[in-house]
C-alpha cells in the first residue's frame, strides 16, 4: 500500500467556495474528509447545519470568527473547535489578513449541509 504525500500543489483536488475562498481536498472519502481552506480578509460563509458530521477546524494562519448556536467565539493559530452534529455554525474572517485552516469532517459533509 503506498501512502500519498500531500501538499497545495499535490493535493486531490482544489475548488473556491464564497467570496473568494480556496480549499485543498486533502483526504475525500465518504468516511473522512480533510481539507484546508483559505479565507482572504473581510469573508464568511452562510449559517448552516450538518446532520451527521461531526467537523473539527485547526487554524493555522490567521484569526477565525466562529458563530455556533448564536455564540461568538474567535479562534487564533494552533487552537482548535470542534463543530457537533446538529449545531448551526459558520466562520468568518474578521481580520485584515488571510485566516487559514485544516477542517476534519467525519463523516464527509458530501450531501449533509443544511443552509440556512
Amino acid at each position: 500500500m503506498e501512502n500519498p504525500i500531500f501538499s497545495r500543489s499535490e493535493c486531490l483536488s482544489t475548488y473556491k467556495w464564497g467570496d473568494d475562498c480556496y480549499g485543498w481536498n486533502y483526504v475525500d472519502t465518504d468516511a473522512l474528509s480533510i481539507k484546508q481552506e483559505l479565507m482572504p480578509p473581510d469573508t464568511s460563509e452562510q449559517l448552516h447545519y450538518h446532520e451527521k458530521a461531526s467537523q473539527f477546524f485547526f487554524i493555522l494562519k490567521g484569526r477565525a470568527t466562529f458563530t455556533i448556536d448564536g455564540e461568538i467565539c474567535v479562534l487564533k493559530p494552533e487552537q482548535g473547535i470542534e463543530i457537533k452534529p446538529g449545531q448551526q455554525h459558520f466562520i468568518s474572517n474578521k481580520e485584515s489578513s488571510d485566516l487559514e485552516f485544516i477542517l476534519y469532517s467525519s463523516p464527509s459533509t458530501k450531501n449533509d449541509r443544511v443552509n440556512l
